[in-house]
């Protein structure tokens, strides 16, 4: 069985499925990132599926539960890298992955990440370099942040 790596950057996840999945692989995923979530404290998860060329109705669920997983241990999570096949299948089984924030990219989903760790834990947010924009943008406008008084 491959075993998915899971790498930290900052207070984020980086999920990078480079291999074809199967439920034991996606299971022990499952498993693996809810003890790192936990172990490192993290806020955010971006699981990039860009490799990933098939889903069958269990792996597309179970991104599903890796998202309410991630949200019951205190992590926002945001799938990137979605083929179109991939995508069209999700649909065409019924699964829309409700709760699953999606973006095109690994830039774009922790843009994403960033802003919901902001909304979830302010305080935190106030130590942080950058500040992002209040247009509701999807776009990753960022902006410096400006000298505390």
């Amino acid at each position: 069985m491959d075993r998915v790596p899971l790498l930290s950057l900052g207070d984020a996840l980086l999920v990078s499925i480079q291999v074809d999945l199967d439920d034991e692989t996606v299971l022990a995923l499952q498993e693996d990132l809810a003890e790192r979530i936990v172990s490192s404290g993290a806020r955010g998860v971006v699981i990039d599926i860009s490799g990933v060329e098939i889903v069958d109705s269990f792996i597309g669920r179970m991104f599903g539960s890796i998202a309410a997983l991630s949200r019951v241990l205190d992590a926002e999570t945001v799938v990137v890298g979605m083929r179109p096949a991939v995508a069209i299948t999700l649909v065409e089984l019924g699964l829309s992955l409700n709760g699953v924030r999606t973006a095109l990219n690994v830039e774009r989903g922790l843009t994403i990440l960033r802003k919901l760790t902001a909304e979830r834990h302010p305080r935190d947010a106030e130590d942080d370099d950058v500040a992002f924009d209040d247009h509701g943008g999807d776009g990753g406008e960022v902006m410096a942040a400006q000298p505390r008084a």
